[in-house]
């Protein structure tokens, strides 16, 4: 997934900064111009990994005010020393000067508020017009130090109830510095999920009453979706599990120097992109790496969870972590474990403690969008769009989405996962959605 700020046509930016100079809660700027759909990558997973090729991207060069929330949401919470920098939830603002729409993103599995597809969305609402705040995922390790309550992630009623708490207290954060006219909301893969589920919550609880929702690229079953991403490292690798550990290797080798300067490599984003330019890889590597991509995102996310709730999954129980400790042996042990050993031996071991009564198979139930497709079927204010080929779905359920969201849906032919959001007529899709 290529870096999202790499970005061409300058004629486009000015028409953008031009619409929105001149704009007013009566009469939005103009919708944004996309063009035919002609998306050149056609292999859906070197659509995942490099995205769009700037060319074809919106120009969204532009200053715009913002800013980083840092919200203490636990302050009697006893951080690690080895997360001190982690001790707030960080989320990330940005305003209009004017009376405007504030807009809600909530960020794909293992990402932040200021990764680069999430600056890449908040530079589109901005330019559209609206209030921005950036949410980061509660599978993000600051959420999982910071912003969860259980210190588990993974379920999406306790997730989604972290989310909703967070996003209102960063709206009362900033809510004497803006007017805002209407609320909206929006997620993209694990976010988009999240973002149904949220929806549902504030049906109730109307913290926001949102009057428009989307849905990008969202998964209908979480372990289903789980299941694919762990599958596509483990038996694309040679040796299997066995062989991961060596593939780690050569992968961080190939670009060992870039690693080695990067102060955070964000694994879902700028870290398949660069594996891909160096490593040039054929199609089996290709779902290697983008199974790699995930492993390590899933792996800061389980590393925080157990040394958080001192579960001794991968680290000893009553191990103490400071900034000097090497984090190499825990590196070393985590790279064998899949999203579904953490599900069976960690997250479904600690909320079973919780209640007895608790099965895996009502997880499963759970984290699916089945749960609630009475209430999305009937929910006009939701839009979903994905891709035919997109590499998170499993046998029936592009079918499932289709007849779920009807006219509500957008389906594009091609783009893989995510690959195809900074593509032109796509990013103007989602800007439109939200016109007043």
């Amino acid at each position: 997934m290529k870096a999202w700020f790499r970005f061409a046509g300058m004629a486009v930016a000015v028409l953008l900064l031009a619409a929105c100079a001149g704009a007013t809660p009566e009469a939005p700027p103009p919708p944004l111009v996309g063009g035919p759909y002609d998306y050149p990558l056609k292999d859906p997973l070197a659509a995942t990994i490099v995205g769009t090729p700037k060319d074809l991207q919106l120009d969204l060069r532009m200053s715009y005010d913002r800013e980083i929330l840092d919200l203490d949401i636990f302050p009697d919470r006893v951080v690690p020393e080895i997360f001190w920098y982690d001790d707030r939830l960080t989320l990330d603002f940005a305003w209009q000067s004017r009376p405007a729409p504030l807009i809600f993103l909530i960020a794909g599995t293992g990402s932040g508020a200021r990764s680069t597809l999430m600056r890449y969305l908040q530079a589109l609402f901005v330019a559209r017009g609206f209030h921005v705040i950036a949410v980061p995922s509660p599978t993000f390790p600051n959420f999982v130090v910071s912003g969860s309550a259980s210190r588990m992630p993974g379920r999406i009623g306790e997730d989604t109830r972290d989310l909703y708490d967070a996003m209102q207290l960063a709206y009362e954060r900033v809510r004497d510095r803006i007017e805002v006219t209407k609320f909206y909301l929006a997620g993209y893969s694990l976010g988009a999920f999240e973002a149904a589920f949220l929806a549902e919550l504030d049906e109730t609880e109307k913290a926001f009453d949102f009057d428009r929702v989307l849905m990008m690229n969202p998964p209908v079953s979480l372990y289903r979706s789980i299941e694919i991403l762990d599958s596509m490292l483990v038996d694309n690798v040679d040796g299997g599990i066995n062989g991961v550990p060596a593939y780690f290797n050569k992968v961080f080798t190939a670009f060992s120097d870039l690693y080695k300067k990067a102060k955070h490599v964000n694994f879902t984003d700028d870290f398949l992109y660069q594996a891909y330019e160096t490593l040039k890889p054929d199609r089996r590597n290709m779902a290697a790496l983008i199974g790699l991509a995930f492993r390590l995102s899933a792996n800061n996310m389980i590393f925080t969870a157990d040394v958080m709730t001192d579960s001794g999954f991968i680290v000893p129980k009553g191990t103490t972590l400071d900034t000097e400790t090497s984090l190499t042996p825990y590196f070393q042990a985590g790279a064998r474990v899949s999203f579904m050993d953490y599900l069976k031996q960690l997250f479904f071991p600690y909320f079973k403690r919780r209640d007895p009564d608790l099965t895996e198979a009502d997880l499963v139930v759970e984290a699916d969008l089945h749960r609630i497709e009475d209430y999305l079927r009937g929910a006009d204010k939701i839009g979903m769009m994905t891709n035919r080929d997109d590499i998170i779905l499993a046998p029936g359920d592009l079918a499932y989405l289709q007849a779920l969201f009807g006219p509500r849906a957008r389906i594009y032919p091609t783009g893989g996962h995510l690959g195809n959001l900074d593509y032109r007529p796509v990013s103007a899709y989602i800007g439109n959605f939200f016109g007043n």
